[in-house]
């Protein structure tokens, strides 16, 4: 069948990305899903920065490649094999779990072996590529490609919700709630009490603010450079706010801090801001060749934690309802989350907007399957 999708060219495009046009939407040929798989018509997609490091370069991809990896839709088609019906909505995740793997054993720990393969190959779980443009493969994103008007995924890639969950806060579900949420849940697992801090306010971050308030354990801070952003945190229940200067100055700390920029600084404010026994989180993904420096005496004179947290350290199947569920509840307002929506035509122009720090999550939203 035919869709149209957002392209990405050529990796390293000179800001600003509105003019350079590292990314075009193109029409694509998608073929139909083999055994496993599923054919989605998608909803709603969410930039995020792991989109944004393909097209600058931090992370090096196979091109040319259809971004996307947070993303919600409706299935439209299953393959042999698949337990889900036509009809369906479902969460996209942008890593796929085989589930007899090292990583699939580690309750989420670890990223999945053959997940994270054919995620660097460009492919679907399987080792397919379902796309093609004037005859030549097109690679996939982190075995979802969720910008465009339809997917062809492996089942492993999707958890399914209600019908209920509006497809922006089902998009969002899949990588900043999964990411953030989980790096508090997960990798930090607070106690009552216990203080939370994090540092960096874009989705994820936001995210992780948002789950924190959500449990009512105590002190949440977040710590951000863009004073717009600190009163988004309070609006999301932060109940102490700085930047990165005001903090150092008020020497505050807590015990559980999770990084969530992507950036050797904030990762040293980070690990600076945790208090003596606490744990520092981190999430962000930097460029590769970051570098930051900590003082060993304070991991041992402290006793310290620090924890890596890929994808929250997440089981998308585990995780995904429980954040559901909360959100039906009431208490984890996914949908503020939201910045703004914009149409799959101004994906530069919103490259351009996470570049700059100035977004939260902006969501593409797709016609309906009658054209509204």
């Amino acid at each position: 069948m035919q869709i149209h999708g957002a392209v990405l060219e050529e990796i390293g495009r000179s800001r600003p990305f509105a003019e350079s046009r590292p990314l075009t939407v193109s029409t694509l040929e998608l073929d139909p899903p083999g055994a496993g798989e599923i054919l989605v018509r998608i909803e709603a997609a969410g930039l995020c920065h792991s989109d944004l490091s393909v097209v600058d370069g931090n992370r090096v991809r196979p091109v040319p490649m259809l971004l996307g990896h947070e993303a919600a839709g409706i299935v439209e088609e299953v393959g042999d094999g698949v337990d889900l019906a036509v009809g369906t909505r479902v969460v996209m995740t942008f890593l796929p779990r085989c589930g007899e793997c090292a990583g699939c054993r580690s309750d989420g720990r670890t990223p999945c072996i053959p997940g994270s393969a054919a995620n660097n190959a460009g492919t679907l779980l399987a080792g397919d590529v379902r796309l093609r443009r004037d005859g030549k493969t097109v690679a996939h994103h982190l075995g979802v490609s969720g910008f465009a008007t339809h997917a062809v995924v492996d089942r492993r890639s999707v958890v399914p919700v209600g019908d209920d969950v509006p497809p922006a806060v089902a998009a969002v579900l899949g990588c900043a709630v999964l990411t953030g949420g989980g790096a508090v849940l997960n990798a930090a697992d607070p106690a009552p009490g216990k203080s939370i801090m994090v540092v960096g306010l874009g989705g994820v971050g936001m995210a992780a603010v948002l789950t924190a308030a959500s449990l009512g354990h105590g002190d949440v801070i977040g710590v951000d450079a863009m004073e717009d952003k600190l009163t988004t945190a309070t609006e999301l229940g932060a109940t102490a706010v700085y930047t990165p200067d005001r903090l150092a100055e008020a020497g505050i700390r807590a015990d559980i801090v999770v990084e969530a920029a992507g950036n050797a600084r904030a990762f040293e404010t980070a690990f600076a801001a945790t208090a003596p026994g606490g744990t520092t989180v981190t999430v962000g993904l930097p460029s590769p060749d970051a570098r930051s420096s900590l003082s060993p005496l304070t991991m041992v004179a402290e006793a310290r934690t620090i924890v890596g947290s890929y994808l929250g350290s997440a089981v998308p199947e585990r995780d995904i309802p429980l954040y559901e569920r909360m959100w039906r509840e009431g208490r984890l307002p996914v949908d503020k989350l939201v910045s703004s929506r914009i149409t799959l035509d101004r994906i530069n122009e919103g490259m351009d907007e996470l570049a700059d720090g100035r977004a939260i999550r902006q969501v593409i939203e797709f016609p309906a399957a009658d054209g509204h």
